[in-house]
C-alpha cells in the first residue's frame, strides 16, 4: 500500500531503507543517536512482561524545541517476587521511515535487545527501591526536549521501560516496556496536508410510531435512554461540548434532531408494564439545553445531513432492493433531512453525502447510495484500496464514474480511536499514534499538497470523543496539517494515479454482511406500508398517521439495528401491531342474529369510528349468502357510502325481501372507494319466514272475530248497566208509620256503579 512509501522520496524496500539509515548514522558519527542505538545493552533477552507499564500522559503530544516533555504513567509488578533496584527509563529513537513502520512498532510486544533503543541519560530516570507484587506505582518523567537530540522532522519511537532484579534473577534486566510515538516537526512545514475530520451526531432509534390523540400528537418514546446521552458527561453532550471548539465537519442524522426537538416540546414514554398507559417524560429541559448548545456549536461550521434516520445503505443494496417499494423510501428520507436541520438548527446543510457502514462499498451500494440524490459516497481506504503504484497516500477524492465521487477516508486515522478509550493508557497511545500517522502522511514524497478525510466511529462513546478531541487539539498548531471541511475534500483535485475501481461484491466484509437487515425485515416493512396506504384513504386528516408512520418506516431501515437483530425485529412488530390497532378502530359493529317476519323489512348495520378524526371514502357492503331465499337491495347484495365522525357510530339500513322461509347467512364488510376490503368481515344470520295469502286470510279472520266479540261484550255490559239503573228508580221508599216527630238518622244507603 501507499503507506509503505518512504517519507524522504526514494522507495527502496523497507528492510533495505532501515539498513541504509543505520549505516548513515554510523558513518556520520552522530553521537546521540549512536549512543541511543548502541548504548550498553542489557542482558540479551526479551522482557518477560512481568511488569505492566501504562502511559497516562505524553505532554505536549507534539513538542517543539523549547518544551519540556512530561511522561506520566504507572507500573504494576505482576510477578510474585519483589523487584529490587527498579527504575523507569525513557528510550527515544530511531526515526521511523514510513507509515507501515509505525504500525509494526505499535504491534510489537516485549523488549527486543538490539531493536529497541537504549535509555537516555539516567538522570531522568525514576527510581524505586522496590516494586512489591501487585502494587500500582505512579511515575512522572520530565525531560527538556533539547536533551533528546532529535534530528530531522519525522516520527520517533518513544519507549518507557522498567528494569530491575529479583531473587531468582539477580542481574538487572528489562522487565516491561510500553512503546508510543513522538511526532517531531518543530517548525511549520512548507507543504501542509488538508485534514477533514467528520464529527458524527448519530444515535439509535428512540421513538415509537405511537402518538397522543391531542392536536400536537405528543410522541411516545421507547424509554428514557436518550436522556442519558444528553445529560452532562453523556455521549451526545460530550460530542457537542467538545466539537464546538474544533475544526470539524458536523455529520448529523436529522432523526436525532427531530427526536430531541420532540422531547423539548413534551413527550411521553412507553410504560414498562404490558398494556400500561404511556407516562409523561421527565427530561424536557435537558433536551432544550442540548439543542441550544448544538445550535450555537454549528454556527459558521459545515453541516452534512444524512438521510433521515440514517438508513442502512448496504442492507438496502444487498437485501432490500428487490422488495418492492423499499428504495422509494430513500428520496423522501433525503428531502426530510434538509427540512429537519433547517427547522431545528437554522442552518442549511449539505445532503450530497452518503455514508455506508464502516465505509465499505461495492457497486450495488454505490448505486443505492446515489439513488437518494447523493453524489459523494464516504468510503474508506481499507475498502477502496490502493495498489501502491503511487508511492504515497493519494487525496481522498476519487471519481468513480457517473458523476459520483468516492471520498476515501484514511483507515488508520479513522480507526485510531476504536476500542475502549476509557482507560487513560489506551487513550494516550491512540492519540500519539494518530498524530504520528498524520505527520507521516504529510512527509510522504509528493509534489502536490494532499487532502485527507477521517471518519471516526459512527456513534463514538464519550471517552472516544474525548480522545478524538485531544488528538485534534494536538494538530491545532497546524505545523503539518491544516483543517478543511468535507465539501472541500470532495471537491479537491484527485490524484491521477489513485485507485478508482470500486471493489466487487465478493470483497464486501463478511462480518459486516452478517449484521445486515434480513430480507424478511424489508418484507415486513412493505406489509406495514401497504396497510398504511389503505388506511390513509379513509381519513379526513391523513397527515396525522402519514407523517409519524413515514418517519417510523425510515427508522425501521436504520443502521442503528446493526448488531441488534432482536431489538430491530421487536420494533418492527410493535409498529405493525400499533397500526393494525388503529385500523381496527374503524369497524363494522358485531351484529346478533335477526328474525325477518314479513315479506319485506330493513336490516340495520352499524359502523363505529373510535378515532379522533372523521373517516370517509368508505363503502359498507351487505351480502346475502342465499339470494333465492333472501334478497338484499335489488339482488344478492347492496352497498352504501359511509362517513362517520370521530368518536361516533353510524347505522345504515338495508332493505331485505324474503322469498322463502329459513335461516340465511348475511355478511357485512367495509371497503374503500376503490374496492379494497377494509377491516374484518362480520357475519350474522337472518331467519326469514315467508307469509302466504291463505295465512293472511286466516289471520284477518281471527282479528275480525276478536273485534266482533269485543263489540258484543261491550253491548252486553251496557244493557246490564241500564237495567240496574231502571230497577233502582222504580223501587218504593221506606216511610215511618209513627205519628210523633220524624228522625233523619239512617235515612238511606248509597250504591256505587262500575261504568
Amino acid at each position: 500500500m501507499a503507506e509503505a512509501a518512504d517519507i524522504q522520496g526514494a522507495a527502496p524496500a523497507p528492510a533495505r531503507r532501515r539498513w541504509l539509515r543505520r549505516a548513515v548514522v554510523l558513518l556520520t558519527g552522530t553521537p546521540v543517536l549512536a549512543a541511543l542505538i548502541y548504548a550498553p545493552a542489557p542482558p540479551a533477552q526479551a522482557a518477560d512482561g512481568s511488569v505492566d507499564v501504562q502511559l497516562t500522559e505524553v505532554s505536549p503530544s507534539a513538542p517543539v524545541k523549547s518544551d519540556t516533555l512530561t511522561i506520566s504513567g504507572s507500573v504494576v509488578n505482576n510477578s510474585r517476587e519483589t523487584i529490587k533496584g527498579a527504575h523507569v527509563g525513557l528510550r527515544v529513537g530511531p526515526m521511523l521511515g514510513d507509515r507501515s513502520s509505525i504500525g509494526e512498532v505499535a504491534d510489537r510486544k516485549g523488549f527486543r535487545p538490539g531493536v529497541d533503543p537504549g535509555e537516555i541519560d539516567s538522570a531522568f530516570a525514576v527510581k524505586f527501591d522496590s516494586l512489591p507484587s501487585k502494587v500500582d506505582q505512579q511515575f512522572t518523567i520530565k525531560v527538556p526536549v533539547n536533551k533528546l537530540d532529535l534530528g530531522a522532522d519525522g516520527v520517533y519511537q518513544l519507549g518507557v521501560s522498567v528494569s530491575g532484579s529479583t531473587d531468582s534473577r539477580p542481574h538487572e534486566q528489562v522487565l516491561g516496556i510500553q512503546r508510543t510515538f513522538l511526532p517531531w516537526q518543530p517548525d511549520p512545514a512548507a507543504k501542509r496536508s488538508s485534514l477533514t475530520y467528520v464529527w458524527p451526531l448519530v444515535s439509535t432509534t428512540h421513538v415509537t410510531a405511537e402518538t397522543g390523540s391531542d392536536e400536537v400528537q405528543t410522541p411516545v418514546f421507547l424509554d428514557e435512554s436518550l436522556a442519558d446521552e444528553l445529560r452532562p458527561g453523556g455521549r451526545l453532550e460530550r460530542m457537542v461540548s467538545l466539537g464546538k471548539d474544533l475544526p470539524v465537519t458536523w455529520v448529523i442524522d436529522p432523526d436525532l434532531l427531530t427526536t430531541v426537538d420532540a422531547m423539548a416540546k413534551g413527550y411521553r414514554v412507553r410504560s414498562p408494564d404490558p398494556g400500561g398507559k404511556p407516562v409523561q417524560g421527565r427530561n424536557k429541559a435537558l433536551a432544550e439545553q442540548w439543542l441550544s448548545s448544538l445550535e450555537t456549536a454549528v454556527q459558521g461550521k459545515k453541516v452534512v445531513a444524512l438521510p433521515f434516520a440514517d438508513p442502512d445503505i448496504a442492507s438496502l443494496a444487498h437485501r432490500g432492493k428487490d422488495v418492492s417499494g423499499t428504495l422509494g423510501q430513500l428520496r423522501p428520507a433525503t428531502d426530510k433531512a434538509k427540512q429537519a436541520v433547517e427547522t431545528v438548527l437554522h442552518v442549511t446543510p449539505s445532503t450530497d453525502f452518503s455514508w455506508p457502514v464502516d465505509g465499505a462499498i461495492d457497486p450495488s451500494i454505490v448505486n443505492v447510495a446515489t439513488s437518494a440524490g447523493a453524489h459523494n459516497v464516504l468510503t474508506r481506504s481499507d475498502s477502496l484500496q490502493e495498489t501502491g503504484a503511487l508511492g504515497y497516500t493519494p487525496s481522498a477524492a476519487r471519481p468513480i464514474g457517473a458523476g459520483t465521487t468516492a471520498v476515501v477516508a484514511d483507515a488508520d486515522l479513522s480507526t485510531a480511536f476504536d476500542g475502549d478509550m476509557a482507560r487513560a493508557g489506551n487513550s494516550t497511545l491512540a492519540v500519539q499514534q494518530f498524530l504520528a500517522q498524520s505527520l507521516a502522511l504529510n512527509l510522504q514524497n509528493s509534489e502536490e499538497p494532499r487532502s485527507y478525510v477521517v471518519t471516526p466511529p459512527r456513534r463514538p462513546t464519550a471517552s472516544q470523543a474525548e480522545s478524538m478531541a485531544t488528538a485534534l487539539r494536538g494538530l491545532q498548531a497546524a505545523r503539518w496539517t491544516q483543517p478543511s471541511d468535507l465539501e472541500a475534500a470532495a471537491a479537491a483535485k484527485p490524484d491521477p494515479g489513485a485507485a478508482t475501481q470500486v471493489p466487487g461484491a465478493g470483497q464486501y466484509p463478511e462480518a459486516l454482511s452478517k449484521q445486515e437487515l434480513p430480507v424478511s425485515a424489508f418484507e415486513q416493512i412493505r406489509t406495514t406500508q401497504n396497510t398504511l396506504d389503505h388506511f390513509k384513504v379513509i381519513l379526513t386528516a391523513p397527515d396525522r398517521v402519514e407523517i409519524p408512520f413515514g418517519n417510523t418506516t425510515n427508522r425501521e431501515m436504520s443502521t442503528s439495528w446493526r448488531g441488534r437483530p432482536d431489538e430491530g425485529r421487536a420494533y418492527r412488530d410493535q409498529v405493525q401491531e400499533y397500526l393494525i390497532g388503529l385500523t381496527d378502530k374503524v369497524k363494522v359493529v358485531p351484529k346478533s342474529d335477526a328474525t325477518l317476519s314479513g315479506h319485506s323489512a330493513t336490516i340495520p348495520v352499524s359502523v363505529q369510528n373510535s378515532l379522533v378524526q372523521d373517516v370517509h371514502n368508505l363503502v359498507l357492503r351487505v351480502k346475502s349468502a342465499n339470494p333465492t331465499r333472501l334478497t338484499i337491495g335489488d339482488g344478492g347484495q347492496d352497498e352504501q357510502e359511509v362517513s362517520v365522525q370521530g368518536g361516533h357510530s353510524q347505522t345504515v339500513k338495508f332493505t331485505a325481501n324474503a322469498t322463502a322461509s329459513g335461516p340465511v347467512e348475511v355478511t357485512a364488510r367495509l371497503f374503500t372507494k376503490d374496492g379494497v376490503p377494509y377491516g374484518k368481515e362480520r357475519r350474522f344470520t337472518v331467519d326469514a319466514t315467508e307469509v302466504t295469502p291463505t295465512v293472511m286470510l286466516v289471520i284477518a279472520g281471527g282479528v275480525l272475530l276478536l273485534v266482533l266479540a269485543g263489540i258484543k261484550m261491550y253491548a252486553s255490559r251496557k244493557r246490564v248497566a241500564a237495567r240496574a239503573v231502571a230497577e233502582e228508580s222504580t223501587q218504593p221508599s221506606d216511610v215511618s208509620t209513627d205519628t210523633g216527630p220524624q228522625s233523619t238518622e239512617g235515612s238511606g244507603t248509597s250504591e256505587t256503579v262500575d261504568r
